[in-house]
């Protein structure tokens, strides 16, 4: 407690809170070194090292070049698709096949983030699988 000596003469008793400031910190920095520390994980399908690798003569996929021009256009394999109906169509056409084609995607670099999302968004719902983006050393400028 603290004495303080005025004018009036009377004692002033006050609370020192110095010691609880400090408890609470204690507790404070106590529970945040108990939390545990929050870990964003990724699940990634690793191939298993024990199985032996896949025969050499396998035959290879066939590739389909996916092309988005700036101005939102999609062409496959050089032919320019006219609405996402035809685009559908290709990819429930390609899914069916065994093996499945891979679709190499390549946008231009000012095509708009929605036509490529709708694009992919497309190859998804009819379960194309192999879909990979290539060129895109151009997006590093």
């Amino acid at each position: 407690m603290a004495m303080s000596v005025g004018p009036s003469g009377e004692a002033m008793c006050d609370i020192n809170t110095t010691p609880l400031i400090d408890v609470m910190l204690v507790l404070l920095v106590t529970l945040i070194v108990s939390l545990p520390v929050m870990t964003h994980a990724v699940k990634l399908d690793m191939p298993n090292p024990n199985q032996p690798p896949p025969p050499q003569d396998q035959v290879q996929p066939e590739v389909i070049d996916l092309e988005i021009d700036s101005d939102g256009t999609v062409v496959w394999n050089g032919t320019p698709v006219t609405g996402l109906d035809q685009l559908e169509g290709y990819f429930h056409n390609e899914a069916a096949k065994d093996p499945q084609p891979e679709v190499h995607l390549r946008p231009d670099r000012r095509a708009k983030y929605g036509v490529v999302a709708t694009v992919l968004a497309a190859a998804q719902r009819n379960h194309m699988v192999k879909i990979g983006f290539t060129n895109v050393a151009q997006f590093g400028n």
